[in-house]
């Protein structure tokens, strides 16, 4: 009796368990998504409180600058009007580091912000050192030639002459170092002075010499604390809601985040949409990948980008050209200045190595090899919080030179985008900010999404558990039952047997003796 107590006891205790673990599983599976949202939304805004905080304001992730330069291998024979050849240098790697300041949160939802970069030459990971020398077309000759096309001839020669007095040539032989961060050239003193609105620079020139501990200007941003509908999406970039560089409303407008958060909960039909201001337009492009949400970025921008400038068009071989075409392509370290539109530069950009641009652009030049693997451009999205994972965007610089009549020092210099260097900004979230956000938003959801029908699935078992020990009992009293009442009727007829041996026998009854 005692064991069968205690079996039904530890039944009894295993179906309670059961019953509670199935209806926690149930609760669970009503619950969690709305917990793990909650969560996500808490840690994914942009406020002092949450996780992503600071993140977002000292980005953690080591960002590398790759850049490869493009050096001239026949620069006499390109003056006598012979096709340009390069050879690619590099890469030359830099270490960025980024920072916000002046965070100013506004009472509209939203928070303001200027993020500045530097960088530090990285030469365990380069080929070749910062006092290597390339040969490149002289930028401020060639583009300042092209700026004259139009102009007097009389205006033309006294540029040849004062080209020719300061020692100016279509190509110059100078280190990488002064080619990225700048050089003294009396020439930009000469044409600040008669030409003040001729370029967009003072001082020295360099092609990212005002990159370096700069801004990329003022950006408001939304912070998703009230409304969560808008966050990281861009309100307005240096206090303006559009720009005006461009000839289509929908190119001049300031959308979409500014590309280092975007909202979280993606799905594969979710496209990514930013603000460039290198580009001076917002870029969208939707999906790759369902999983990691891999993006190929810019490529719309890219494709056909530039082919039309200076009144040049370059899409009679089918390129398709950009419906937001400018004069003025951007130079990397300028961004989107009001002054910028006073020059006419013929720079523009594009994928390297002219890749998915139009053919003729790669062919016009030997020693370009444009492919998928190496010139083309992703990033790579947590889908379920929208932070970045990995990113490689990769652009090329190039300029637009000919033969400039009047003008000696461009001799016979057949029409050709020339490039010049192609650079990747490249960065992947590893170490304690990879651990920290596995942690909290991956791995921590992910426990709470099979532990609820972990529970459930075990609450089911364990309530099977009393219903078993149940049926086993009633058949185990059946048993029982039914051999109680056989053995009571056997009982019964020996006892009659015996009481009748027991009884005297009638009179006349002959008693025989049995012989054994």
């Amino acid at each position: 009796m005692g064991s069968r107590a205690r079996a039904r006891r530890a039944a009894a205790v295993l179906g309670f368990t059961g019953l509670l673990c199935a209806v926690l599983g149930a609760v669970m599976i009503v619950l969690v998504p709305t917990l793990i949202k909650q969560q996500v939304l808490k840690n994914v805004r942009i406020d002092p409180s949450s996780l992503s905080f600071n993140m977002w304001k000292e980005i953690p992730v080591p960002f590398y600058l790759s850049v490869y330069f493009f050096d001239i291998v026949n620069p006499d024979a390109i003056l006598l009007g012979e096709k340009p050849q390069v050879q690619e240098r590099g890469p030359y790697v830099y270490r960025e580091f980024r920072h916000k300041s002046n965070i100013t949160f506004n009472d509209n939802d939203t928070v303001s912000f200027l993020e500045y970069r530097s960088f530090q030459f990285q030469p365990d990971k380069s080929h070749g050192l910062e006092s290597d020398y390339i040969v490149m077309p002289n930028i401020l000759v060639l583009a300042a030639a092209m700026m004259m096309e139009n102009k007097p001839m009389s205006l033309k020669l006294i540029m040849t002459l004062a080209f020719s007095t300061l020692g100016e040539r279509a190509f110059m032989n100078r280190t990488v170092g002064e080619i990225m961060w700048g050089y003294e050239d009396p020439l930009i003193h000469l044409i600040n002075k008669y030409l003040p609105n001729m370029f967009p620079f003072k001082g020295k020139f360099g092609l990212f010499a005002e990159l370096n501990n700069s801004d990329s200007g003022l950006f408001t941003v939304f912070t998703g604390v009230k409304d969560f509908s808008r966050i990281h999406l861009v309100d307005k970039w240096n206090g303006l809601s559009k720009v005006s560089f461009w000839h289509s409303d929908q190119c001049n407008m300031i959308n979409g985040t500014s590309g280092q958060m975007w909202a979280p909960f993606m799905t594969p039909e979710t496209s990514l949409e930013f603000y460039s201001p290198e580009a001076c337009r917002p870029v969208v492009r939707g999906p790759k990948h369902t999983r990691m949400l891999a993006f190929v970025l810019l490529s719309q921008l890219m494709e056909g980008f530039g082919l039309t400038f200076l009144g040049v068009n370059f899409s009679h071989r089918g390129a398709r050209v950009s419906p937001c075409s400018h004069s003025l392509a951007s130079i990397p370290q300028s961004g989107c200045w009001e002054r910028r539109n006073k020059a006419d530069a013929p720079l523009f950009l594009s994928h390297p190595h002219f890749y998915n641009a139009d053919p003729v652009l790669a062919e016009a030049v030997l020693g370009l090899h444009p492919n998928q693997e190496e010139h083309s451009l992703f990033l790579d999205i947590h889908p379920v919080t929208g932070i970045p994972m990995n990113c490689s965007v990769k652009l090329q610089l190039s300029l637009y030179i000919k033969a400039i009549r009047g003008i000696g020092q461009t001799g016979k210099i057949q029409p050709v985008v020339l490039p010049l260097v192609w650079f990747e900004e490249s960065g992947a979230m590893e170490g304690k900010p990879l651990q920290t956000f596995y942690t909290q938003l991956v791995l921590m959801p992910s426990v709470l999404h099979y532990a609820q029908y972990v529970l459930l699935a075990l609450g089911c078992v364990l309530l099977l558990i009393p219903v078993i020990h149940q049926i086993r009992s009633q058949e185990k009293c059946y048993l029982f039952w039914s051999s109680s009442k056989k053995g009571s009727k056997d009982k019964e007829a020996i006892q009659a047997y015996s009481e009748s041996l027991m009884t005297s026998a009638p009179k006349g009854t002959v008693l025989q003796e049995a012989r054994l």
